[in-house]
């Protein structure tokens, strides 16, 4: 019993040196807080951009399959059509490549010349998270039933107010655990950030491994972050949820 006492103050105290090397000597912990920082800063500035841009893209793509048939042809419906192609060759250019090489394209060749990374790394993250809200958005606005557009007609709305005041309410309500998990999705996606030099907390982890040439401590500890971060999120998520039900009845 006494030898394994005595191993167990052996391991924490290995543990402990473990920790005062990776985070307290030198103040490496900073690593970790600006690269958590950085990491927050890039996934809501991106979510907010794939949000915008991921709901307007929905509109053109559902809004084309309902009411194509039934346009005549002409500047409006050629028009139309136009913006429903793009649309498409979007969706498929964005999910047909990996996220990290969309990166370096956009840091590496559309950007160049800029010096913030992080900007880049926000536009980056954004328009690829759009393409996937896009389709989400689409399959709840597609999922409302039809009466819900005579019913908007019927009170003297137009097609686009009918869809931002009664659609797209009732379709968020419809899509809020699939918008939430593409939330929670681009948390983690960020983490291939520090290929274009950005510090954010994978990186961050990572440069004290480097520095210390001792990878457990950090890299747990980034990992219990974004673990922490997707709990979290989770658990608001959920709450909203419950609301949103809780205002049905």
């Amino acid at each position: 019993m006494e030898a394994f006492t005595q191993e167990i103050q052996i391991w924490l105290s290995a543990v402990k040196e473990d920790f005062i090397l990776n985070f307290i000597k030198e103040d490496r912990w900073k690593f970790i807080t600006s690269g958590l920082k950085n990491t927050l800063l890039i996934t809501f500035c991106a979510v907010l951009i794939g949000v915008i841009l991921g709901i307007i893209v929905a509109i053109i793509r559902s809004s084309y399959d309902k009411t194509a048939q039934d346009m005549r042809k002409g500047f409006k419906k050629s028009v139309f059509s136009a913006l429903n192609g793009i649309c498409k060759i979007y969706l498929t250019v964005i999910r047909g490549t990996p996220v990290v090489v969309q990166l370096m394209i956009m840091y590496y060749i559309i950007f160049s010349t800029s010096r913030n990374s992080v900007l880049v790394a926000v536009l980056a993250f954004g328009i690829n998270s759009g393409a996937y809200v896009a389709e989400i958005v689409r399959s709840g606005i597609m999922s409302i039933d039809p009466g819900q557009f005579e019913a908007g007609r019927s009170l003297g709305f137009n097609y686009i107010y009918t869809m931002w005041y009664i659609i797209i309410p009732q379709a968020f309500k419809n899509i809020l655990p699939a918008l939430a998990n593409e939330f929670i999705v681009l948390l983690k996606e960020t983490s291939v950030a520090g290929y274009v030099t950005i510090r954010d907390l994978t990186m961050g982890g990572n440069i004290i491994r480097a520095s210390t040439y001792s990878p457990f401590m950090p890299l747990i500890a980034v990992a219990l972050i974004y673990l922490i971060l997707v709990i979290f999120f989770t658990w608001l998520v959920s709450k909203l949820e419950r609301r949103l039900r809780n205002s049905e009845r």
